[in-house]
């Protein structure tokens, strides 16, 4: 802390053109303040300042050791800014971007609301890749396995796929037992709003892809409606099985060929990379990496 007022006192004496004027500014003697540089010169062994019985003029190295200085003392009360914003509740805009499956989310995000009401969420979602930086987001939550130097990476779980179908749609069609038997069903498939292409069903067997051409009965972009229309019987669908864990455990849905969809989807919220987390920011990367994918 010693060593804090000495670069507080070169600021200042740098920036009033004298000792007297950094002395009334700090509170102190201009004594003071012509000791606390002069300590400060010894230590670097080099000189900052010219001085004369009038006026001081900073030296070469004075010149380049104060930029440093300024740095110095800013991250200092930086430090000190975030510090003392910690003990108060967060507040402020945090622009977040979900995927489409985001929604599935929302139960939490409400709860998430109701913890922090002085935050002003807004809330984007796309399936589009997002520029967390330039678009100005503050968070993502994004699915599969992103790298960008620039956001620091919080994993949240992992999730699989899984076809479902309805109790009275498989009472009335034979049920799948292997990937080759999807050709003969309707199917409800998702199409990709940012490229246009249809969502390939990750189904392999003994580790290798196993491609079938599937009828497609009814293409959507959104989740919601795949769920609906395959609780309504009127087809199978390939969804994230947290998507239908409340519809499976209730029986209004039914997993079929669970073991040729063995890969699993990381899910992860990132966040730009810096030394100064906000508040709000903080609580809402910790609120979703506790609460997001519980049931």
């Amino acid at each position: 802390m010693d060593s804090l007022g000495a670069l507080h006192a070169f600021v200042q004496a740098a920036d009033a053109d004298g000792f007297t004027e950094a002395g009334r500014k700090l509170g102190v003697s201009a004594s003071a303040v012509s000791k606390a540089v002069q300590r400060l010169e010894d230590r670097l062994g080099a000189r900052l300042f010219h001085r004369s019985t009038r006026s001081i003029t900073l030296t070469p190295e004075g010149a380049m050791f104060l930029e440093r200085c300024r740095r110095i003392l800013c991250e200092f009360e930086a430090a000190e800014t975030e510090l003392s914003q910690t003990q108060a509740a967060p507040q402020g805009k945090l622009r977040v971007s979900f995927p489409s499956i985001g929604m599935l989310f929302m139960p939490k995000i409400a709860a998430f609301k109701r913890l922090y009401p002085q935050i002003e969420l807004e809330l984007d979602f796309t399936d589009r890749l997002v520029d967390v930086i330039d678009e100005g987001f503050d968070a993502v939550i994004r699915t599969g396995d992103h790298a960008d130097s620039r956001l620091m990476t919080r994993t949240l779980g992992r999730y699989r796929r899984a076809i479902i179908g309805s109790p009275d749609y498989f009472a009335n069609a034979e049920v799948p037992e292997t990937p080759e038997d999807l050709a003969r069903h309707p199917c409800l498939i998702y199409r990709f709003a940012n490229t246009g292409k249809l969502d390939r069903w990750p189904l392999s067997r003994n580790g290798e892809p196993v491609h079938v051409e599937l009828t497609n009965s009814v293409v959507m972009n959104t989740l919601e409606p795949q769920i609906c229309l395959a609780e309504s019987g009127l087809g199978i669908a390939c969804v994230p099985d947290i998507a239908v864990a409340r519809q499976l455990k209730a029986g209004s849905l039914i997993s079929v060929l669970e073991p040729y969809l063995q890969a699993q989807t990381k899910i992860s919220v990132m966040w730009p990379t810096s030394r100064h987390l906000s508040p709000r920011l903080r609580v809402f990367v910790d609120f979703v990496a506790e609460n997001l994918l519980l049931a």
